[in-house]
């Protein structure tokens, strides 16, 4: 090849790089129409959050890894029911002085009591149009009156689960930075804001970029998911977000969760040890997907075990029912699993299985790749009788 050859194709390689380089930090491509929300670069982008008034669901970096995404789905807490008054219990107004006489029995102890007998006496003249009463009935309410507004204790919230993000998360994620809306609605009146479900909600988005969290409010629609209005407090603009933005959120568990309990398939192992209490029992693997893989022992490699094989294939044909979260340990689990299989390349470990039975009979799993154990159902004991068969010594 002649230098002038060299030159020119030198020449052309760093063109393509140059290229490359300003593709790779041009502003992605917008639709006709689209406004700029919040401003942020993908990189700065540490945290997504949606709430409503009974739950929220964050989509967040992982601190080892900040290129894995995390979903941690929540509960908030209930807020307290108060018990309703006695006002309605059918009290008329032809012994209104009676409700009145009794309220002062009920005892006030302080001025919380004494409003809720003001707010008793009310009621009684609000009702003393409705015809003739009984005393028991008055007294019945004053006394209600008294009593009410106490409120219920609220249920426990469970702790936040924190499951890994799939592939769509990872989408969805840089989909936030930046935010961008399908039009800019500009600042509105306070009628067409409650029209729009945005003068009372308690839906929000908070993105927390560079450390820094900001909140959007969201519209709550009076029924089913609603077009997607936001509005930015820093100007209290309106904007229509994309169809989609929220609704992969709002189905966050469906939708976002990695539910693969490995990332290889079976042509990514050559060899597998089963383990079932204290004995185990290597194989040599061979198979293409989607095929079962074929497991011979490793003392007569050329003799395929079909019994392991078609066991083995019901083990990796098994599907999760629900992922328990990072750190999540189910109750009444067993302390020792009743099987365990070990997969092998090139003499490595590549990945592994691990099947416990909790004392409701619920069986799980868990991987080298799930964040904590999932569950499996019931009725698996005969992999676990089989497993033990399968690994005991040769006669």
């Amino acid at each position: 090849m002649k230098a002038r050859d060299v030159a020119v194709q030198g020449v052309l390689a760093g063109v393509a790089l140059v290229a490359a380089f300003f593709v790779w930090q041009r502003e992605p491509s917008r639709a006709a129409g689209e406004v700029t929300v919040e401003d942020a670069q993908v990189r700065s982008l540490d945290r997504v959050r949606y709430e409503d008034e009974a739950r929220f669901v964050e989509l967040f970096r992982d601190a080892q890894d900040r290129d894995a995404i995390w979903v941690r789905l929540g509960s908030k807490p209930a807020k307290p029911k108060v018990e309703p008054v006695g006002a309605d219990a059918g009290v008329d107004g032809g012994d209104v002085d009676a409700l009145v006489r009794a309220a002062p029995d009920a005892g006030p102890s302080d001025a919380g009591e004494g409003a809720r007998i003001a707010d008793a006496t009310s009621r009684a003249n609000a009702a003393s149009d409705a015809g003739p009463a009984r005393a028991s009935d008055a007294g019945a309410l004053a006394t209600a009156g008294a009593d009410a507004g106490t409120p219920s204790t609220p249920a426990p919230v469970p702790p936040p689960r924190e499951l890994r993000g799939n592939d769509l998360a990872q989408k969805l994620f840089a989909k936030f930075a930046p935010l961008r809306a399908q039009r800019e609605l500009g600042v509105l009146d306070a009628k067409k804001l409650e029209e729009l479900g945005l003068a009372k909600t308690e839906r929000a988005l908070t993105l927390t970029v560079d450390s820094t969290p900001k909140t959007f409010r969201l519209a709550a629609p009076a029924s089913g998911w609603g077009a997607p209005y936001l509005q930015r407090p820093s100007d209290s603009h309106v904007f229509l977000l994309g169809p989609a933005l929220l609704s992969d959120l709002e189905a966050a568990s469906s939708r976002l969760v990695d539910r693969r309990l490995h990332t290889f398939d079976v042509d990514g192992f050559d060899r597998v040890v089963i383990t079932a209490g204290t004995t185990s029992r290597a194989f040599v693997a061979s198979g293409q997907p989607p095929g079962a893989v074929q497991l011979s022992p490793v003392d007569a490699p050329g003799t395929p075990d079909d019994f392991t094989r078609n066991w083995h294939d019901r083990v990796w044909r098994l599907t999760p029912l629900e992922f328990l979260g990072r750190g999540e340990s189910p109750p009444g689990l067993a302390s020792t699993p009743a099987f365990r299989i070990e997969y092998q390349r090139a003499g490595k470990p590549v990945g592994e299985l691990s099947m416990a039975m909790a004392t409701d009979h619920t069986w799980y799993a868990r991987t080298e790749f799930t964040p904590g154990w999932t569950r499996m159902g019931g009725g698996l004991e005969s992999l676990a009788e089989e497993a033990a068969k399968l690994t005991a010594p040769p006669r």
